[in-house]
């Protein structure tokens, strides 16, 4: 661990203390008497109140009314940080609006020098959707549909909700529970559990007009009603293996409703399951066409009719 990392959670793990000792110091970082005396003294230079104690037994406090110094960021964590919040740009994230604040307060915690970095990295870096004439780091454009942040606070406090969804033109509510809130393919999706038909659904938060928590006295348990999905699985009637080639094409488009299981760490070869209803003509030309398109680095280990 470098010095600076080092102070820094030093400083943490005293805050977090009302009482410690140069030896419990030595033995939590695994460093020399020397260098733990060294590191309270820079510590202390920084602003930390300490108090020494003195006597056999003594050690150190910190002054009561204290306040933890501001961390120091290395130079790596300052650029990981950086990237981190550019790749979120273009993204349809929650909370954004709050980026121009965010990315101030970042820059103020830190040097011109790691400023500077920053300016040039903002000037280099690309992400995916990036408009390459503008990239700014308080670009506002990408703010998610207004009903998403409303949706995960109300969830926060309750999963059992009642969401009113416009299709078509008809609006339609429905009492769930929300299992997954997820983005996939540029599209913010909830899946719940139906209450009242006791199936899986998955609704487009684009189409999210309306939701509150499902205020009802007869609640089914969330064991129930996962045992009652366990049931409703389909049996897979179509397993395939997919090459290099084949899981390019998969991350480029696929179904929502399929997913595909790496089968190695270096995610070249993956296994492919679902089931597939043979008597919906429209699923089962849809489900051609796909498999058309993942092209021919594929191997059927297993293509089953159901009755």
């Amino acid at each position: 661990m470098k010095k600076v990392e080092r102070i820094n959670t030093i400083m943490r793990y005293i805050n977090n203390r009302a009482h410690f000792t140069i030896s419990e110091i030595m033995r939590e970082f695994n460093i020399s008497r020397s260098t733990a005396i060294r590191d309270i003294r820079e510590i202390e230079a920084m602003g930390m109140p300490l108090v020494a104690e003195v006597g056999r037994d003594g050690g150190y406090f910190v002054m009561n009314n204290s306040v933890l110094p501001a961390v120091r960021f290395t130079d790596n964590e300052i650029k990981a940080l950086f990237i981190a919040f550019m790749a979120t740009r273009n993204q349809q994230l929650p909370y954004l609006k709050s980026r121009q604040s965010l990315a101030e307060k970042l820059l103020g915690l830190i040097s011109e020098n790691q400023q500077d970095d920053l300016v040039l990295l903002n000037k280099i870096l690309l992400f995916e959707g990036t408009n390459p004439n503008n990239p700014d780091l308080l670009d506002l454009s990408d703010l998610p549909h207004p009903m998403l942040e409303k949706l995960i606070q109300t969830l926060i406090l309750d999963r059992y909700l009642l969401i009113t969804i416009k299709e078509e033109k008809v609006k339609k509510s429905y009492p769930i529970y929300l299992l997954h809130l997820y983005h996939e393919k540029g599209i913010w999706l909830i899946e719940g559990f139906d209450l009242k038909d006791e199936k899986r659904r998955i609704f487009p938060v684009d189409n999210l007009t309306n939701v509150k928590p499902y205020t009802t006295k007869k609640r089914l348990s969330r064991k129930k009603f996962l045992e009652k999905l366990r049931r409703q699985e389909e049996v897979f009637n179509l397993v395939l293996e997919l090459g290099p080639k084949a899981i390019a094409q998969f991350k480029k488009y696929h179904p929502l409703k399929i997913s595909i299981s790496y089968t190695n760490p270096y995610q070249t070869t993956a296994i492919l399951k679902t089931f597939i209803n043979v008597h919906n003509p429209e699923e089962l030309t849809e489900i051609t066409n796909w498999l058309l398109f993942l092209g021919g680095d594929i191997k059927v280990r297993k293509c089953q009719k159901k009755s």
